[in-house]
């Protein structure tokens, strides 16, 4: 039979925690502070780089309390939670006063964490040290068919996994911040592919990775369309291909940007679609020779990985806090995202594979 009462998404288990919300861009504006109201997490305080940013998403989403600077924020003792949503140059800073601070809990940054693997690792040490909590926003491993692709590989219906991979013709929204940086696609696009393949797969052993420059993207940049075929000590092969060109995007052009996956295994296949590019859900279907006799079968949900998979990342940060459980997206697992797109980073411009065991973690 089947698999049946998968979960697309989590339950709520803990949603006391105070949040101060650090950041007033799309991402804040747009997907965590939807989903929060949506499950009931508590926003106390909210700052940016200026006041009247901040005082806009504040005023959108009844938020009492705006302060001056990030450093303020922190500092407000009725913070629990900080929330960051800055760019990767500015986050280790803020990331640090928050460790000093003895009310402070626990710590959300976001990806990439910081601009170098070393100072994701200095980071992941001092948050050790510290006993708070630092977790990195992976919120793609909470979109509703990643989940279930999760429970049913889990489950065995699918048997050994042979070969996986995630086609995407789409167009991102590049931050203004990233126009400072020389490192795009890789680190800001398909960090979110390369890390769901670690969720699904586990720990690569190697990465090859070739690029070509985005006719779109107008900055200088060393990586925009990215294709990278990695490895598994399984025997999985995996590919991970973002065409960020896509196409023409003009009046007349009607554009077919997507997103869609795949994975084979022995004794049966999962496809299906990342919503984000078109803002619906995602999908997915499978059939399983183990569990389906062969036909395909489609769970459905109506949610969709943004606003609603940023439930989950705060949820399982909430979580760890009250449990003293470590978070599903811990700062330790993060670095070792970290370390894989610095291997594709070194891949493009050694023109060779890289295999992790060449990028140290201690």
């Amino acid at each position: 039979m089947a698999s049946t009462g998968f979960e697309p998404d989590v339950k709520v288990r803990t949603s006391e925690y105070r949040i101060g919300c650090i950041g007033a861009g799309m991402i804040m504006a747009e997907c965590h502070l939807a989903a929060y109201e949506q499950a009931g997490f508590p926003v106390v305080a909210i700052a940016s780089r200026t006041r009247a940013n901040a005082q806009k998403v504040a005023d959108r989403w009844a938020i009492a309390t705006v302060h001056d600077t990030p450093e303020q924020l922190i500092e407000d003792e009725r913070v629990e939670i900080v929330d960051l949503a800055f760019p990767p140059d500015q986050q280790p800073a803020l990331i640090r006063h928050a460790l000093k601070q003895k009310h402070i809990k626990a710590i959300l940054a976001q990806k990439p964490l910081a601009l170098s693997v070393d100072e994701a690792i200095a980071l992941r040490d001092e948050a050790a040290k510290s006993g708070k909590i630092l977790s990195v926003n992976q919120n793609m491993r909470y979109d509703q068919s990643m989940r279930v692709l999760k429970q049913i590989i889990d489950n065995g219906e699918l048997g050994d996994i042979v070969f996986a991979q995630i086609d995407m013709h789409a167009i991102p929204h590049w931050q203004t911040f990233l126009e400072d940086y020389d490192r795009l696609t890789l680190a800001n696009m398909s960090v979110h592919h390369l890390d769901v393949l670690r969720f699904l797969f586990g720990d690569p052993q190697e990465i090859t990775t070739l690029t070509r420059k985005d006719p779109r993207t107008r900055f200088e940049h060393s990586d925009g369309i990215t294709v990278s075929t990695l490895r598994f000590p399984s025997g999985v092969l995996a590919i991970s291909l973002e065409d960020v060109w896509s196409g023409p995007r003009q009046e007349g052009y009607h554009d077919d940007q997507h997103i869609n996956w795949r994975v084979d295994g022995t004794k049966g296949v999962a496809k299906g679609t990342i919503g984000w590019p078109k803002g619906v859900a995602s999908t997915l279907t499978y059939a399983s020779t183990k569990t389906t006799g062969g036909e395909w079968v489609t769970p459905r949900w109506d949610t969709m990985w943004f606003p609603h998979a940023f439930i989950g990342v705060m949820e399982q940060l909430q979580h760890a806090v009250k449990t003293g459980t470590p978070p599903a997206l811990s700062v330790a697992d993060n670095v070792k995202t970290m370390a894989l797109v610095e291997a594709g980073y070194r891949s493009m411009a050694e023109g060779r594979t890289i295999r992790l065991s060449e990028i140290s973690t201690d």
